[in-house]
């Protein structure tokens, strides 16, 4: 298999769970992003925890660990995975801080595991869940809120060893 083949579909063009029965257990990290844009207004209550819902960042952060844990029921050819880290970082960012000029959360995502395959799609489920999870709480004020930016920035372990952004 090339690095240029999609190791999700077989010979015939069906898809397919790879089979990860022969490769060695290693420990695998990966570190993803997201961004969910809004209006200064929104950020300030979200900062001081003013928001109807309640605790925005709290409720964000414990929705990114939990989508982390369930990724493999959301991404049809995902493995289950018993994950040993999950970590979920919620930043506000004020104005004049990024250079696009956007207000925001900032969202940074660590996952690991021990095992067969990859934790790349838990941090990537976790961040777009926790940015998912403000836009909720935060609707009823903001529906121009935009999610952006969500990236996988580093991956380290197993066979292809370390990649980053």
């Amino acid at each position: 298999m090339t690095d240029r083949q999609l190791t999700h579909i077989d010979e015939k063009g069906d898809v397919r769970m790879v089979d990860v029965s022969q490769k060695a257990d290693t420990e695998r990290v990966a570190v993803a992003e997201g961004f969910i844009s809004m209006r200064p207004e929104t950020l300030a209550l979200i900062v001081e925890g003013a928001a109807a819902k309640g605790d925005v960042l709290a409720c964000a952060r414990v929705a990114g660990v939990m989508a982390a844990k369930r990724t493999s029921d959301l991404i049809p050819m995902c493995h289950p995975l018993n994950i040993t880290k999950a970590k979920v970082d919620c930043e506000p960012v004020a104005e004049g801080v990024r250079a696009d000029g956007r207000v925001g959360i900032h969202v940074t995502v660590t996952c690991g595991v021990t095992g067969k395959t990859g934790i790349e799609m838990e941090a990537l489920t976790a961040a777009s869940v926790a940015c998912l999870t403000v836009y909720d709480m935060c609707k009823a004020v903001d529906r121009g809120m935009e999610i952006t930016d969500v990236r996988l920035l580093k991956k380290d372990g197993g066979k292809t060893g370390l990649w980053e952004r």
